[in-house]
C-alpha cells in the first residue's frame, strides 16, 4: 500500500515525501504516516486525488475518510493502516509532524528514483 500511496504523490511531483513507520510507537492510532507538501491548494489536491486514483487502481483500496480537500492546506486520507498527510509548505512546517512523532523509524524517499534512503521500500519498477 505504501508504494502505491507514494507512486500517486509522485504523479503530481509532492516535494519532501517521508514514510513514518508507526508500528513500534505504543498508542500510535495506525501504522503508517506518510507525508509530502504542495506548493498550491490546486497541486494539494490533485496529490490528493493521484494518491486516490493510484491505490483504487493497484489494489482496489479506497480511503475510509478524506479530511481538509476544502481549502486544501492540509488534507488527510485515512486507509486504517496508513494515514496520509498532505500539506502546503507553510502548515507542514507549522505542524510538523516528523517531529510529533520522532519515536517512528522515518524513511526519506528519494524522489529522483523512488528509492528509500534506508531501503525499507526500494521499489524501482
Amino acid at each position: 500500500m505504501i508504494e502505491s500511496i507514494i507512486r500517486g504523490i509522485l504523479e503530481k511531483k509532492g516535494h519532501e515525501i517521508v514514510c513514518i513507520d508507526l508500528s513500534q510507537v505504543e498508542n500510535a492510532a495506525c501504522n503508517f504516516f506518510v507525508i509530502c507538501h504542495g506548493e498550491s491548494n490546486t497541486q494539494v489536491n490533485a496529490i490528493a486525488e493521484s494518491v486516490e486514483k493510484e491505490t483504487t487502481r493497484e489494489l482496489n483500496l479506497r480511503p475510509y475518510t478524506v479530511e481538509g480537500a476544502g481549502n486544501a492546506e492540509w488534507v488527510l486520507l485515512d486507509y486504517g493502516n496508513a494515514v496520509v498527510h498532505i500539506f502546503q509548505k507553510p502548515f507542514r512546517w507549522r505542524y510538523k509532524l516528523e517531529e510529533l512523532w520522532g519515536d517512528g523509524r522515518v524513511t526519506y524517499i528519494n524522489e529522483l528514483d523512488f528509492e528509500c534512503k534506508n531501503e525499507q521500500f526500494t521499489s524501482k519498477q
